[in-house]
């Protein structure tokens, strides 16, 4: 086969693009990964939630995670604006298996484990590598336009074309696929800091989800190795960004002022990095494929960071869309039906996280459902698993709607 031929080309190489790849290589598929930056790079999103296991299990990336310095994550705990400790949600509790234990990774080192992971398994990964056009031949794509680090465009025909571009969202973007959700606009402001708090033992590795006074926002506290923790708070749009809170430290400034609990765990540690933010964190496609073409990860869709969901979903898209391109191409059928069987059943998933995280906006206590209902905390527990996927975590929406309090808004779906 020409160098300028593959059977699914993929754009970009973070963990949906290297999931996917990695997966149809496995067949025996040849694929070429194109990714715009020199990995190692950073990236926001570093607390895996259990369920990854089962992908890194298919990636044969377990071994690699095991003797990583990541630290060791068994649990998640919330604090209420009270400063109030839930009970911790330890996860082999409910789930007695090696897979209760998960990572807090820097997403730096995680990543390019991953894409090195990918070169392993067969995918020829090409970067500085700029993806400058999609090509299509009416409908139905083709192949792509790149220019490497000599800037010189060529092109690479397919079968197949993966868009893991991330929040670039290239081809939701070019077909105005893109929605963002309705009741989760949120940003977050967030940086690093080294010598903070850590908890003893089995809770050292714990991700914290701190509310802030009055449950405007919160903050993550996820410990990272190197005796470093990514602190951040979420809130709502107008709220964070308004124009008379002044730049990104003062206003973190503010929020830390907001949350005693966090600014107790940072009071004796160094800030180690910038303070960074982002906006409008939740959107989705209105479809995951057409002829030719799949979406996966954030260039399908991204959830609020709440739970911690973002390399969960991220791997699962990738997972069940390499199962529906490589069936594909043993049936010679690539066509949007084929390519997009998947999303069904991960929309589903996806809209479970999702109506969790609405609830949390909305007034739901982790304590006080736990208290009302302890037969169900084995199901609340699944879902912060990231078992997403089993119609029997549906049991808790009821009873979470009895437990709440009132809040800013209700809960509605996205919109068609």
């Amino acid at each position: 086969m020409a160098a300028s031929e593959a059977d699914v080309v993929v754009i970009g190489g973070g963990p949906a693009g290297a999931t996917t790849s990695t997966l149809i290589a496995q067949k025996g598929h040849r694929v070429q990964l194109f990714e715009r930056d020199k990995f190692p790079r950073f990236h926001i999103g570093e607390s895996l939630i259990p369920e990854t296991y089962w992908v890194l299990d298919r990636l044969n990336m377990l071994d690699k995670m095991r003797s990583s310095p990541f630290v060791k994550k068994y649990s998640v705990q919330f604090v209420g604006s009270s400063g109030r400790l839930s009970e911790p949600f330890y996860f082999d509790d409910h789930k007695p298996h090696e897979c209760s234990q998960t990572w807090q990774v820097l997403r730096s080192e995680f990543d390019t484990m991953m894409l090195n992971n990918a070169r392993e398994h067969g995918v020829e990964v090409h970067e500085e590598t700029r993806v400058l056009e999609v090509l299509f031949e009416g409908e139905r794509a083709v192949g792509l336009r790149v220019a490497g680090p000599d800037g010189e465009p060529r092109e690479v025909k397919a079968k197949v074309v993966v868009d893991a571009s991330g929040q670039s969202t290239m081809l939701a973007s070019r077909f105005k696929l893109r929605v963002t959700d309705p009741e989760l606009k949120k940003g977050a402001i967030w940086t690093y800091f080294q010598g903070a708090y850590r908890d003893k033992g089995k809770d050292e590795g714990a991700t914290i989800v701190l509310s802030t006074a009055g449950r405007k926002g919160w903050f993550w506290y996820i410990p990272l190795h190197n005796d470093i923790v990514s602190v951040g708070v979420v809130s709502n749009l107008e709220d964070l960004f308004a124009k008379d809170r002044g730049t990104h430290e003062e206003v973190y400034a503010q929020e830390l002022d907001n949350c005693p609990a966090v600014k107790e765990r940072v009071a004796t540690a160094r800030r180690v990095a910038e303070f960074r933010a982002t906006k409008d964190y939740s959107y989705r496609s209105r479809q995951a494929a057409g002829d030719g073409w799949v979406l996966v990860g954030d260039a399908y869709g991204f959830l609020d960071p709440l739970y911690s969901s973002g390399v969960l979903l991220a791997l699962k898209s990738g997972q069940l869309a390499a199962d529906a391109i490589s069936e594909g191409l043993a049936k010679g059928d690539t066509s949007a039906a084929q390519l997009a069987s998947w999303s069904g059943e991960f929309c589903k998933g996806m809209d479970r996280m999702r109506r969790l995280v609405c609830e949390f906006y909305n007034g739901f206590s982790f304590g006080r459902f736990v208290k009302a209902y302890p037969d169900l905390k084995g199901h609340l527990t699944d879902l912060l698993i990231g078992d997403l996927f089993d119609e029997h975590v549906d049991e808790v929406i009821e009873p979470m709607e009895s437990t709440k309090q009132d809040g800013a808004y209700t809960y509605a779906s996205l919109p068609e």
